[in-house]
């Protein structure tokens, strides 16, 4: 079951295309010709259970890792042949924390503009203007440190925004939050897509974060199972939910909620 259409809208064209892709970590295959496109202006979900490749799919895009096979284009431009230039359009929320714990909220952001070559001004700018959609104006001073799990996430989110990426990934960014504060998190990503026209591929395993208008990527085993619109893989699948789908794709359970 595999629709080409995760998020085509109209003449646009992908801000990001895996085509074919597979990877291994010796000799076990951990991604099996994998395609899917992400879009402008609306966000992918890339479902599976833990350990279905998703993290792999990420590195991959980064450049973490060189795909041995298949090809990685983003805005048009294919990794193999430009290298780390490729993901200037790029911003990236990881799974694992990745701030300056010792450093204030203003510092960490102002260190990762000054790698973009942002000068002060601007990068002053741009830096209150994602805060402030994230409600995180006021902690602009405190130490990372001082901050709870979904403030510092938050943060990390607007580092990701600093220098206005074509393209956003975040792999499970709501692990360990709690209910509310990933609500507002998926909230703001999906209202962001459509107002600044970012494409974006959220990597998760919980269900309830996958919205009827998302694209759809469904991967299980290293092998994308389905993909297209929600509301289409439920009636090729014959069911009456996205669990209910996903447990017959993969045989597995999709989490409702974070552990």
């Amino acid at each position: 079951m595999k629709d080409s259409a995760t998020g085509s809208a109209g003449s646009k064209q992908p801000v990001l295309s895996v085509q074919n892709v597979s990877y291994w970590y010796g000799d076990k295959r951990a991604l099996d010709d994998v395609t899917f496109d992400v879009y402008p202006g609306r966000v992918t979900a890339l479902l599976g259970p833990n350990g279905a490749g998703k993290t792999t799919i990420f590195s991959l895009i980064t450049r973490l890792f060189d795909a041995p096979e298949g090809r990685i284009e983003i805005d048009g431009r294919a990794a193999a042949d430009w290298g780390f230039k490729v993901l200037g359009p790029l911003g990236v929320v990881f799974q694992q924390p990745t701030l300056d714990l010792d450093l204030s909220v203003r510092q960490n952001l102002r260190y990762f503009a000054s790698l973009r070559g942002l000068d002060r001004q601007e990068a002053d700018a741009r830096m209150e203007k994602a805060l402030d959609s994230l409600n995180m104006t006021e902690r602009m001073s405190e130490k990372v440190r001082a901050l709870n799990g979904g403030h510092r996430r938050r943060v990390e989110i607007a580092r990701a925004l600093l220098h206005s990426p074509k393209l956003l990934l975040l792999d499970e960014p709501t692990i360990g939050l709690d209910d509310p504060t990933r609500d507002a998190i998926v909230r703001h990503i999906h209202s962001l897509a459509a107002s600044e026209n970012i494409g974006v591929l959220w990597a998760t395993h919980l269900f309830d974060e996958v919205e009827p208008n998302d694209a759809l990527v469904v991967i299980n085993k290293g092998r994308v199972v389905a993909q297209g619109d929600v509301a289409g893989i439920e009636k090729e699948t014959g069911s009456d939910n996205l669990a209910e789908a996903f447990r017959r794709l993969t045989g597995d359970r999709v989490e409702e909620v974070a552990a």
